[in-house]
């Protein structure tokens, strides 16, 4: 089989991606403890005017960024998925059933991540007021919902694509 120079730099992005996602939630991770530490430094950072609505805008926002730390792990195991199944790849042997396992897992875990993002974009547009206008990239993603189901049907030929292999090796 001959080796693309997609795949050594699939690797190196996805290994890339998964150092970033760790400093993401490390990122996440400060601006929560200082939301709590340094509560009026961090109101002023963000602009936020004083007002009755303060409070609530703020647990809103800190709701945001431990949504945003939950994903964190679920991006990971998307990630480390695809490392693994991008490594059969490499082999030459991708049509095995431990790959449509992993692209089953990456379909749910997809899931998990739209259904985390209306949250998120629910909670957004609940604090939202017309003097703190909150813009999140989060909510329905009409391509994330596809990915999920592309992710699924993906799944399924590998499965199909492993038995047909398994088939043939012993017909042979």
């Amino acid at each position: 089989m001959k080796h693309s120079s997609a795949l050594p730099l699939a690797r190196t992005t996805l290994r890339t991606l998964i150092t970033l996602n760790w400093l993401f939630g490390a990122g996440i991770l400060s601006l929560l403890i200082a939301t709590v530490v340094a509560e009026q430094w961090t109101f002023t950072a963000l602009g936020l005017p004083p007002s009755s609505q303060i409070r609530a805008t703020m647990m809103g926002l800190r709701a945001i960024a431990v949504l945003g730390l939950v994903a964190i792990p679920l991006n990971h195991a998307v990630l480390r998925r695809l490392v693994a199944i991008t490594e059969t790849v490499r082999r030459g042997d991708p049509f095995v059933a431990s790959n449509a396992s992993r692209l089953q897992a990456i379909a749910w875990v997809l899931l998990a991540l739209q259904l985390l993002s209306l949250v998120i974009g629910g909670i957004g547009k609940a604090i939202s007021t017309s003097t703190f206008q909150l813009h999140l990239d989060a909510g329905f993603s009409p391509s994330g919902w596809l990915a999920v189901i592309l992710t699924l049907v993906l799944a399924r030929v590998f499965a199909e694509g492993a038995l047909m292999r398994e088939d043939l090796q012993g017909t042979v």
